[in-house]
């Protein structure tokens, strides 16, 4: 058995790191603990995503994404400053294929509005001094405060953080096994005593929750989020961030355009279904739960109307010419010949909430006698994480 902690924290990604960094700013806490399975922090969605900071645009005033994305954004910024981690201010233009998104486009000013974002609605002769290859349909939405970073920087520099406080142990490789007495947890590594049990395990958020007998109406369905790139000569087509006006109704913003910090470009990320939490290649990561997630997807694709559209939608771009016939309309001067194969893919951890067969689109805090547990931290779970630790240290644990 290893050493008793006051605090277990599941998770080693930038949700788990930030709640352990802000307990040790504002927490009589001083011994803490970070369960990693894998031998690497951020080898699953933290490290995955493309790093962009988003500023808060998408939504609902009343959701706790709008509550903590634009602030996050600031905090983010503030720690890569304070680090000299580079942080790439390239903004972001929603751009309109048709006149039928122009109200969306118009709903997503009026969010961003309400948010406290700086945001404007621009004609197309302002989007090509911003992005000049940029196509829209009469205007578009211009963020000026989306960003981008390196993720892994920025994960690698908050675990040395911790490790340095002299109050963190960071334990990669121990993988949640089990629950004993409700106030041990097991792991491939041994058995550890712990205080108050803090999950954060992304991808395996719901399974962790239904051992401690909590969100039981609440699973998680994976959705395969692969990537393109532009080729290097046709890189200059983007200088930031060229993203489609979304289907609101679902909690994905649509295969766009990305300039990271190496000056690569990505085009993604696609949403489709996947057979398993960590199947980012065919038929790797497909455990044996692959059966019940597709019976689930078939439960979803009869009663839900939107996971059905993106069901039939998005599995169509594997193909090279559907993928491109979705992108084509948002840059000019774009051949399918610009695009080329990715080794880029992560995957999106979606709640689902089976007691309306509904896709969670806000993020999820539940509390027990001596656990917590976070779920759906999806995007802008990255962008969100320092805020979002704040609001769970102080709401949940307290001083």
């Amino acid at each position: 058995m290893l050493a008793k902690t006051d605090v277990l924290i599941c998770g080693g990604g930038i949700i788990g790191l930030a709640i352990a960094r802000e307990l040790i700013k504002k927490s009589r806490h001083t011994n803490i603990a970070v369960l990693e399975k894998e031998n690497i922090i951020g080898a699953h969605a933290s490290g995955r995503n493309s790093g962009v900071l988003h500023a808060g645009i998408y939504y609902t005033p009343d959701s706790l994404k709008a509550q903590f994305c634009l602030k996050g954004n600031f905090l983010m910024k503030q720690y890569c400053g304070e680090k000299g981690i580079p942080v790439l201010e390239s903004g972001k233009v929603i751009v309109a294929k048709n006149e039928k998104e122009i109200p969306i486009l118009e709903e997503l000013y009026q969010r961003a509005l309400k948010n406290g974002t700086e945001a404007e609605l621009i004609t197309k002769r302002h989007v090509k001094e911003i992005e000049p290859y940029a196509k829209t349909c009469r205007i578009a939405l211009y963020s000026p405060q989306t960003a981008v970073v390196d993720p892994h920087k920025v994960l690698e520099s908050v675990e040395r953080d911790l490790i340095s406080s002299g109050r963190v142990r960071i334990l990669k490789g121990f993988k949640f096994k089990g629950l004993e007495k409700n106030s041990r947890v097991l792991t491939e590594q041994g058995s550890i005593d712990f205080g108050l049990f803090i999950n954060a395990a992304g991808a395996w958020s719901d399974k962790i929750a239904h051992v401690f007998g909590v969100g039981l109406n609440y699973k998680i369905i994976p959705f395969k989020g692969t990537y393109k790139s532009l080729k290097k000569e046709k890189s200059y087509l983007v200088k930031g961030n060229i993203y489609p006006v979304p289907d609101i109704r679902n909690p994905f913003l649509g295969v766009h355009f990305t300039r990271v910090m190496d000056g690569t470009v990505y085009v993604g990320p696609t949403a489709i279904p996947a057979l398993g939490r960590e199947n980012y290649r065919f038929l790797d990561g497909v455990e044996s739960e692959v059966f019940q997630i597709l019976f689930r997807n078939m439960i979803l694709f009869f009663k839900n109307p939107q996971f059905r559209k993106v069901a039939f939608a998005e599995p169509k771009k594997y193909s090279p010419w559907l993928f491109f016939q979705d992108i084509k309309d948002l840059v000019e001067g774009l051949s399918i010949e610009d695009i080329e194969p990715s080794t880029k893919v992560g995957i999106r951890p979606q709640l689902v909430d089976w007691t309306s067969t509904s896709l969670v689109s806000d993020f999820v805090v539940l509390r027990s006698e001596n656990s917590i547990h976070i779920l759906n931290a999806v995007s802008p779970g990255f962008t969100s994480a320092m805020a979002f630790a704040e609001y769970v240290v102080k709401k949940y644990i307290g001083p």
